[in-house]
């Protein structure tokens, strides 16, 4: 085990990251995600319970599982993205159709409280308040962050989200979900 001393985390950059996939075995690639994103960016500071939903935006595909990391790194925002999409074509991502199946998908949550609009990023994620399987794991572990644009905590997103999409924390077995 390493240890970190709050001094160090503290000055490092802190980004909430969404993983989830819906291909091949979705528990260890989750897991596989999260060792290669900590030994590419930096430190996994918090990880959320493992979540189950159906597919959003392309309903015909299996469900996903999703979990939010909060990481602390050294990497500045595009040297994360960077990171990230490596992460994602090593585990076999392939970007073949939108809202298609994947073995992973990483998303860049919250960098810091910036906000960040070019072509290749944008931070905080544009759609988050629109998907409750995103904000409900964000929410286990950082419900009262606010997010930096829209002014709201996670909290009072989720409690307002119109996705009505049901999200249920993964207990292991397909066949029993517990919400």
């Amino acid at each position: 085990m390493i240890f970190v001393s709050p001094e160090v985390i503290t000055s490092m950059n802190q980004a909430y990251l969404l993983i989830g996939g819906n291909l091949g075995n979705r528990e260890q690639n989750m897991a596989r995600a999260g060792k290669e994103i900590e030994a590419r960016t930096g430190l996994i500071l918090q990880a959320s319970s493992l979540y189950q939903t159906g597919a959003w935006g392309k309903t015909d595909q299996p469900d996903f599982l999703n979990q939010v990391l909060l990481i602390g790194t050294t990497l500045n925002a595009a040297e994360l993205l960077e990171q990230i999409l490596a992460t994602e074509q090593s585990m076999g991502r392939q970007r073949n159709e939108k809202y298609g199946p994947r073995t992973i998908d990483i998303d860049i949550l919250f960098y810091n409280d910036e906000i960040f609009n070019s072509h290749s990023l944008q931070v905080p994620h544009p759609r988050l308040q629109e998907r409750r399987f995103a904000l409900i794991p964000l929410a286990e572990i950082a419900g009262e962050k606010i997010h930096p644009v829209l002014g709201k905590s996670i909290n009072d997103l989720l409690a307002n989200c119109p996705d009505t999409l049901p999200v249920y924390k993964f207990t292991g077995n397909v066949n029993k979900k517990e919400k």
